[in-house]
């Protein structure tokens, strides 16, 4: 470590994808790291609980939280080779056993975080089964005070210890968000969020109305048609064209968003069609939550805007002693982590140099002035669809690091694009042999561990 780099003692709180490659990158960067983990392994919301919560909307603040959203049949919807961190590509074991398709199922992602994680011994910074509840700033030296609880019996009361720094990686796929229907407090009927959501079975000869058109509906929706007796999926996002009876199926509908709920059990869409259905499924995303988090109103989220932060990672008040890692979606999510997390170990011991508060407030106001002149909802803060591989070479820049490889950046778009157009058949459709060429040419320079 160089003269003029500073070691700091670090708090990463949670133990997934974005946790564990904070944790080596702060580590490499010559810092102490803590990573605290409510659960008895790392992995995050990769690792699969057949189990779901009490309450099936998941919106009881009372409930016990189940913190992973996997459903069963799971398997990713990016190629292997777009998925992988950037120093540890994800492939196939060289024993052939696991799972070697292109877009495996989600046991086979958990493994490659779990050899990560061997392979980096991160496993011994982490303590399992340690429940944060209250992360706030001391008042002497602008230092945190992180107090956590043992889960599952563990006994004894709250402890807390003193870090230099915070990095938040909960993750963000626990909190459901809940369409709002009209009429819904009368209607006889069940609901439930995808977050509760395991297997098909539950919903054998049901009518089903379906809320959502992201990932998690593609999937869910195709996955109940099997044995419900009727599928009703409803989306913002449709061409007229496409609404009715979905191709390849006899039972499955695409319709307008739903206009009201009714007393006898009927679902009335914005087209004036209805169903009589047994269930509301709503496939409507996650909220950004952060309970064990006191900045003194400092960072707050708004409509599901985290804020304010600088290129989504820090408070401009709270730089870097406070940082997220992971809070943008739709992009290619392992990649990104290193990047932030490079970007804030480096901040950290004061090899990277962050721009003032002043400069970095300016910018995230400068931010969200552009979102809005192009009307984008602040719900869609960090949605970086169409940035990402900028926001990542951004980063990269910032860290000295290699930008997004071309093949990635081609192979995610490919990716996407089959993705929309054939939602049922484009993970087990052959890939660009020579961008999986190009990717496994580069592979070659990392001593394969897997």
């Amino acid at each position: 470590m160089a003269a003029s780099m500073i070691s700091r003692h670090v708090a990463v709180i949670g133990a997934g994808a974005a946790g564990l490659v904070a944790a080596r990158e702060l580590r490499r960067e010559g810092h102490g790291v803590v990573v605290f983990e409510r659960g008895p392994r790392a992995g995050g919301t990769w690792v699969y609980a057949p189990g779901t919560e009490t309450d099936p909307l998941g919106i009881d603040p009372a409930r016990a939280v189940v913190h992973s959203s996997l459903y069963r049949s799971l398997r990713t919807n990016l190629p292997r080779e777009v998925m992988g961190f950037g120093e540890y590509p994800f492939l196939a074991r060289a024993d052939g056993s696991g799972d070697p398709r292109g877009y495996p199922g989600h046991e086979e992602v958990l493994a490659y975080l779990e050899d990560f994680a061997r392979e980096f011994g991160l496993e011994e910074l982490v303590r399992f089964e340690e429940e944060i509840v209250g992360v706030g700033m001391v008042e002497e030296g602008g230092r945190w005070k992180v107090r956590w609880r043992m889960r599952n019996g563990g006994g004894g009361g709250e402890e807390e210890e003193v870090f230099d720094a915070v990095v938040v990686c909960n993750g963000h796929y626990t909190e459901p968000r809940i369409a709002e229907i009209p009429g819904i407090d009368l209607w006889p009927g069940k609901q439930m969020h995808s977050h509760n959501y395991r297997t098909p079975e539950p919903f054998q000869d049901l009518v089903v109305v379906l809320i959502g058109s992201a990932a998690s509906a593609v999937d869910i929706s195709r996955d109940i048609a099997k044995v419900a007796k009727e599928v009703h999926v409803t989306s913002r996002s449709y061409e007229v064209e496409t609404l009715g009876i979905q191709p390849g199926y006899d039972n499955m509908w695409l319709h307008p968003v739903i206009d009201k709920a009714h007393e006898d059990g009927k679902v009335t869409f914005l087209d004036g069609s209805s169903v009589h259905a047994d269930i509301v499924l709503h496939c409507t995303g996650y909220k950004y939550h952060f309970p064990f988090l006191e900045t003194n109103g400092i960072v707050s989220v708004d409509d599901n805007r985290v804020g304010p932060l600088y290129k989504h990672v820090f408070p401009p008040l709270l730089a870097p002693w406070l940082s997220f890692v992971g809070l943008p979606w739709k992009v290619a999510p392992f990649p990104q982590f290193e990047y932030q997390s490079k970007w804030i170990a480096g901040a950290l011991s004061g090899r990277i140099a962050l721009p003032s508060e002043e400069e970095m407030m300016q910018d995230v106001k400068d931010f969200y002035s552009q979102l809005e002149a192009s009307g984008v909802p602040k719900r869609y803060t960090h949605n970086l669809a169409n940035s990402q591989f900028e926001y990542n070479d951004w980063l990269a820049v910032q860290t000295g690091s290699q930008p997004s490889e071309e093949w990635r950046k081609k192979m995610y778009s490919e990716s996407s694009r089959k993705r929309q157009a054939r939602p049922e058949a484009y993970r087990d459709e052959a890939g660009d042999k020579t961008l999986i060429s190009q990717a496994h040419e580069d592979f070659a320079k990392y001593p394969s561990h897997r």
